[in-house]
């Protein structure tokens, strides 16, 4: 597999790739091209081969590649002041957690924190939930109390820090690290008497556990296959938060801002069923590009248990990532983006499926956050095929592809990638 690989890249891609083997540690394998330049929702590897690009760098690149208001920002910014460390603030900073706040429809009172990625939202996430379960009546020494527990899903995936990895499902990249982060347990997703009993679980005495700090959710599992976990069952989740004084912690680190067809994921009743967060985090498409992420804590109560000192990032909020935000949210408004996401994933999941390519069973997911079911799993071969014909899509599952286009994705950019994937065969080797 790696010689026929090999043949299939241009001279460029092959040179570069060799370099690449001997300076890099080998925690992502072989990279697939070696990409130079983008415009729009398109993107040049080094032997200019031109690629339709459905996965934005996993769902970051929401204006696509060099959209020139963001170009202009960034660069506006950076020929001011790129990093000034958190002892100052700066205005780019400052407009950016405002605006998000009034995205997010947070209440009067709410924060955010800044950090540099989606994992490190969710650190921070779970360090607050936990300085909020050190407050539960149930955890006080005094009376025989024990630590809170955080509850995550099966399946779900928070990041791949020692705290976030500790409330990530897959066996294959959490096990080697254990032991993990303590009173972080995993529960059935979508299962309800499973919730219940975990809940239950709390009590003093030999057998009881320490009472529930927090819950830990993705509205759309994305890296179990694009999985919603569903309306009903969210409903559920946030029923019992409020009835055991347990925080709803809605991670939108891949479903935010825009991507699903509102700002937020939790914004849409067919994700959430109406439910209000009291956390939210953010990464990915939240700066286009520029490495960002955070966490908005909902209310002035919850926010107030981060004190100076109690947590913190060098780089975190910095004015040039806080620029780049900016200008991300300003087109996106400016361009009515979120409606685009909400009609071009429309026209995608019904074009899939109306190509009547027989290994496409199902379609799943909202916006531009989708995935489609295959016959048998050969995910990494139509990846591939797909990739030799000018489009980038993402292996997600063994039987699920995975779409997460830019959001300045087009009508005709749609109708090209549909074009690829209705001659995709249907005898590729299975994974």
């Amino acid at each position: 597999m790696a010689t026929e690989h090999e043949e299939k890249l241009g001279t460029e891609d092959s040179k570069w790739l060799g370099e690449y083997s001997q300076v890099h540690m080998n925690v992502f394998g072989t990279p697939l091209r070696v990409m130079d330049h983008g415009r729009g929702a398109h993107i040049w590897d080094v032997d200019g081969n031109e690629y339709l690009d459905f996965l934005a760098g996993i769902a970051v690149n929401s204006l696509g590649y060099a959209h020139p208001k963001w170009v202009k920002a960034v660069a506006d910014q950076a020929a001011k002041v790129a990093h000034i460390s958190n002892y100052f603030a700066s205005e780019p900073q400052i407009e950016l957690a405002s605006k998000l706040v009034e995205l997010a429809g947070a209440p009067e009172g709410s924060k955010v924190y800044f950090g540099n990625s989606g994992a490190e939202g969710n650190e921070a996430a779970l360090k607050l939930a936990k300085l909020y379960g050190r407050t539960l009546p149930g955890a006080l020494p005094s009376i025989g109390g024990k630590p809170a527990r955080i509850l995550a899903m099966t399946h779900g995936f928070h990041g791949r820090t020692m705290g976030a990895l500790s409330a990530t499902w897959k066996p294959g990249i959490r096990k080697p690290y254990d032991p993990l982060v303590p009173n972080i347990e995993f529960v059935r997703a979508g299962d309800k008497v499973a919730l219940h009993d975990a809940f239950a679980q709390t009590g003093l005495g030999r057998y009881g556990k320490g009472p529930v700090a927090a819950v830990i959710l993705e509205l759309i599992q994305g890296e179990a296959g694009v999985q919603p976990l569903g309306a009903d069952y969210v409903k559920f989740v946030r029923e019992l938060c409020d009835i055991n004084h347990a925080l709803l912690i809605i991670d939108e680190v891949q479903t935010g801002i825009g991507r699903t067809g509102k700002w937020f994921a939790f914004q849409r009743d067919d994700l959430s069923g109406g439910v209000t967060p009291d956390m939210v985090t953010f990464a990915k498409g939240v700066a286009g590009g520029f490495p960002m992420g955070g966490m908005i804590a909902f209310g002035e109560k919850l926010a107030a248990l981060f004190t100076p000192g109690s947590h913190g990032s060098t780089f975190a909020g910095n004015p040039l990532g806080a620029a780049a935000g900016l200008a991300t949210l300003d087109v996106i408004e400016d361009e009515n983006l979120v409606a685009n996401a909400e009609a071009r994933g429309e026209q995608l999941r019904d074009g899939i499926m109306a190509t009547g390519n027989p290994l496409f069973v199902s379609v799943r997911g909202r916006g531009l956050l989708d995935a489609v079911e295959l016959k048998h799993p050969c995910s990494h071969a139509v990846m591939n095929y797909c990739l030799e014909h000018g489009l980038i899509v993402n292996a997600v599952a063994p039987n699920a592809l995975r779409f997460a286009p830019p959001l300045i994705v087009t009508e005709q950019d749609v109708d090209q990638a549909l074009a690829i994937l209705k001659d995709v065969p249907t005898d590729l080797p299975d994974d």
